[in-house]
């Protein structure tokens, strides 16, 4: 039987700022990759989120990315192989504290944005970020671009990854996002994105935007949460598939 995991980046607000979408969210999705502090998140936002995962059995990832609040970790920087991994190590030790004192379990780590696109590309980045992952517990799941460096540092290190793929972006021919600053970068009709996420999970394929078709690996499917119609479109991705006869959980550890 197919499966497939629903991921959504939560927890990327401050203090008693209120995540509208994020609870709601939760009833669709099957893992949830929380923001850590350096692009957005506080102690008060992971508490609450963490919470929230742990009563909707949503499973629980580190979302680890730049140091850049400003920026909200899109914009690149340069940064050592060195820093990829203390600031990979540093993030997950902060969401571990509030899920261990919640009685959760960390589940997998997900790089976000800039650091994300960056170590998908850059060999020393990506291994960088594995090690980090691994030097924390070799147990869990390394959430990457499918078919990128991070899962290929992955699967050379014995870590267990989940290929990520993109309901709502656009591909190039070599496998990778369309970056944000062009204008095709996001799929915003609903219907184009439900067959993208359709033929992404079914064939494990994708088309890139200049009509190539490209094989890919689907193990957890990325929802936005930050949108305007969010939460409706989570609940459609996450009906349509089941009509699908696809199973929604959460990739499992080797």
């Amino acid at each position: 039987m197919q499966t497939i995991d629903l991921n959504c980046d939560m927890g990327e607000a401050f203090g008693n700022y209120p995540m509208p979408n994020d609870e709601t969210l939760m009833d669709y999705i099957t893992s949830a990759n929380i923001a850590c502090g350096y692009h957005a998140g506080d102690p008060e936002v992971m508490q609450r989120t963490v919470s929230m995962a742990i009563k909707k059995g949503v499973a629980i990832g580190a979302h680890p990315g730049l140091p850049d609040l400003q920026g909200f970790g899109r914009r690149e920087m340069k940064i050592t192989a060195n820093e990829a991994y203390q600031f990979t190590l540093y993030q997950i030790g902060a969401l571990y504290g509030f899920v261990k004192a919640a009685g959760g379990k960390l589940h997998h780590v997900k790089a976000h944005g800039a650091l994300y696109n960056m170590a998908a590309k850059d060999v020393a980045l990506a291994r960088a970020i594995v090690q980090a992952v691994h030097d924390f517990d070799p147990t869990l799941i390394l959430y990457g671009l499918a078919g990128s460096e991070m899962i290929k540092a992955a699967q050379k290190s014995g870590l267990t990854s989940a290929s990520e793929v993109f309901a709502d972006r656009t591909y190039q021919d070599d496998g990778s996002l369309t970056p944000r600053s062009q204008s095709n970068a996001l799929i915003t009709n609903e219907q184009d994105s439900v067959k993208q996420v359709l033929i992404m999970v079914k064939e494990q394929k994708v088309v890139s935007a200049n009509n190539k078709t490209i094989a890919l690996k689907a193990d957890t499917l990325c929802l936005h949460g930050d949108g305007a119609h969010a939460v409706d479109f989570a609940k459609l991705i996450n009906q349509k598939l089941k009509q699908e006869g696809i199973i929604l959980k959460a990739p499992a550890s080797a």
